[in-house]
């Protein structure tokens, strides 16, 4: 596989660990999202979900947003594999 494809593969697979960790802290709900480390996985993955909240409001009171997200990395990963 070229390099730059793996790099891109590298990539996805730690913002789809970045995406499942905010998935788990919201879990709890006292959180303190001052803290720079929550503050800074907000800022790397609330691009990619916002628009996917918009698009797909929650629904049963769950956001699908992470769960739509982690399968379109997935998705794309397995589109760079055969590449």
């Amino acid at each position: 596989m070229d390099t730059i494809v793996l790099i891109l593969l590298y990539a996805l697979d730690v913002y789809s660990i970045l995406l499942i960790i905010r998935a788990l802290l919201g879990w709890f709900p006292n959180l303190d999202y001052s803290n720079p480390l929550l503050r800074l996985l907000h800022n790397i993955t609330e691009p990619v979900l916002a628009p996917i909240r918009r698009a797909v409001p929650p629904m049963g009171g769950m956001d699908w947003s992470i769960v739509i997200a982690v399968v379109g990395v997935n998705i794309l990963m397995l589109l760079l594999r055969r590449f």
